[in-house]
């Protein structure tokens, strides 16, 4: 199992919306992950810098990069795309993260 961290941008003002649509989102989205070998996803706020925290472990053979070209994940990103800071292709502009420290 591998942990995976990434940061994302929240537009100002979105916070409760973004949490509204994450509170209800689609089983068919979460089978999508889980299938890709998403597991423990997790999200957090920094409110300071509206700057969304992302972490989640991905299995050993996790095919996660297969998740950009999945109808599911586009329609999701189109949903999101008024609330977050996206690139061209509608995906969300996300940042990887170092580890820089990590306990067991």
């Amino acid at each position: 199992m591998k942990r995976n961290a990434f940061a994302m941008r929240l537009k100002p003002g979105c916070e409760g919306e973004y949490k509204k649509r994450h509170d209800a989102i689609w089983p068919e989205l979460k089978a999508e992950l889980r299938k890709a070998g998403v597991s423990d996803y997790s999200i957090y706020l920094d409110r300071k810098t509206n700057t969304l925290f992302a972490f989640q472990y991905l299995a050993d053979d996790a095919a996660d990069g297969d998740l950009p070209g999945k109808d599911i994940v586009k329609k999701w990103w189109r949903m999101m795309k008024d609330i977050m800071d996206t690139n061209p292709d509608g995906s969300p502009v996300s940042d990887p993260l170092a580890e820089m420290f990590h306990m067991d």
